[in-house]
């Protein structure tokens, strides 16, 4: 479930310190995604052998499956500075041109939220992205002139979990487009494994089985876990994280065998119960949740329809036969939910 709380400055860049150790630093130390990793490797040797900086990258898909982690690591494996921002934290223009002047050579910039940039912001963007240079607009009326700054040749690393809100315009200047998806349980269990050897945390391999198959799919949702069951075992149990322990703990966090929390279920019985398994739109459904759209559209959906749970009609939302069948419903007037 989206958390909601007000922490300090000082708790959260610990928290953050914290996700920053778990993360891997080198490309060979990246566990899944296996044709990413090969069209960024090809890449990255091509460019250093050339000394050339790297073509500029788009990196879309769900939230929590590496985007920053790789954007990272190829600026570390090309041997560049890194330099990160957001786009709703560049507001105005005269920030866009700062940060592009003082980017050295070869330097890698990476925008999170990129389909967020304003359309003037992006305009700047473009000549930077594609000549290199930043025009400058000098005075007003009659006798304004336009001057233009050159750039040192930089990456443009942009960030998304909607790459359909990002302008043609903007998308067609990106050299490599790289599309994320859920990782396989074995995948996450490998980086369960890393990550609790980094905490130190004692786990059989059925511990660890049982964090991964919980984890949605995603690597960030395999280190809170893990964190919470590590927990546990301290708490409940030796310390060490067995596959009983496993359950246990993530039993009481309510996190159940196909790694749907609290909110995934509320989602699909709200949609079942109350709408007859739908269709029924998206602002009904975050209404009667009290969950905001965007947190629906970007957190739990793609998830539970990636998982077959959930479909998005031209009419709304409607609920799958796998989510009655799961919570044992069973669908209004009997017989089986239609597909859409």
């Amino acid at each position: 479930m989206a958390e909601r709380r007000i922490v300090s400055g000082e708790a959260f860049e610990d928290e953050r310190n914290f996700e920053y150790s778990l993360r891997p630093r080198l490309l060979a130390e990246f566990t899944g995604q296996r044709k990413v990793k090969e069209i960024i490797a090809i890449a990255i040797e091509a460019a250093r052998s050339r000394g050339d900086a790297l073509d500029h990258v788009l990196i879309y898909g769900p939230p929590g499956l590496g985007k920053t982690t790789l954007a990272f690591i190829i600026a570390n494996e090309l041997g560049v500075r890194f330099q990160q921002t957001s786009g709703p934290v560049v507001q105005i223009k005269g920030d866009l041109t700062g940060i592009l002047t003082q980017l050295t050579e070869r330097q890698v910039l990476f925008v999170d939220e990129v389909h967020r940039l304003q359309p003037e912001i992006e305009e700047i963007l473009y000549a930077g992205l594609e000549d290199f240079r930043v025009d400058v607009l000098i005075g007003q009326g009659p006798g304004a002139r336009t001057h233009t700054l050159p750039l040192a040749p930089f990456t443009f690393i942009g960030a998304t979990t909607r790459a359909g809100l990002i302008s043609g315009p903007l998308r067609t200047r990106f050299g490599i487009i790289l599309h994320l998806d859920y990782y396989a349980p074995e995948d996450l269990a490998t980086i369960a494994r890393r990550s609790g050897a980094i905490l130190k945390v004692e786990m059989d391999e059925e511990g660890t089985a049982e964090i991964a198959r919980r984890s949605r799919g995603t690597p960030r949702i395999a280190n809170r876990l893990l964190r919470r069951v590590r927990d546990y075992a301290q708490v409940r149990a030796d310390g060490r994280v067995t596959a009983p322990v496993a359950r246990q703990a993530l039993d009481m966090l309510q996190v159940d065998q196909l790694g749907f929390d609290e909110m995934d279920r509320k989602l699909l019985l709200t949609i079942i119960e109350k709408y007859g398994g739908g269709p029924v739109g998206l602002n009904t459904i975050a209404a009667s949740i009290s969950e905001e759209v965007e947190a629906i559209e970007e957190i739990y959906e793609p998830f539970l329809i990636q998982c077959g749970f959930l479909n998005r009609t031209p009419r709304g939302r409607m609920a799958t036969p796998l989510a009655y069948r799961h919570f044992g419903k069973e669908p209004a007037g009997g017989g089986q939910p239609a597909l859409f």
